[in-house]
């Protein structure tokens, strides 16, 4: 089963940038899809973006079209969210997830928490006016 850690969270003032980076240990990256997720205070967990193994395909919820991007790294087994553009509404901790057995190669782009099997401890991200 995988392995995720995330890193790459901070402080950063409205209209700033940040990476984060989601790296995977005991398995290859290359046979999963990776989804990042990110969950405010008294908020669902909310799905952000996602990029499928290939790294063909990627998904964006629509408050993130346009200002986030999801890259991958396989030989350095990390995934990526560039994020610009921030805004306050962006506070929350960011996860990273890879599909459970049977939907490893998939692109899930959902709330909640189904369809996963292997998630990150998160890290904050927080958007000052």
């Amino acid at each position: 089963q995988p392995h995720l850690v995330e890193s790459g969270g901070g402080l950063v003032q409205a209209g700033g940038s940040l990476t984060l980076s989601c790296v995977m240990s005991g398995a290859a990256l290359e046979d999963y899809g990776i989804t990042w997720l990110r969950q405010a205070p008294g908020k669902e967990r909310e799905g952000v973006a996602c990029i499928g193994k290939s790294g063909e395909n990627t998904q964006y919820r629509d408050t993130a079209k346009g200002r986030f991007t999801i890259s991958r790294d396989n030989a350095k087994n990390t995934v990526y969210l560039r994020m610009d553009s921030l805004k306050p509404e962006d506070t929350a901790v960011y996860y990273c997830a890879a599909p459970g057995p049977g939907l490893e190669k998939a692109c899930i782009l959902a709330n909640g928490g189904s369809g996963f099997g292997s998630w990150g401890q998160g890290t904050q991200v927080t958007i000052s006016t």
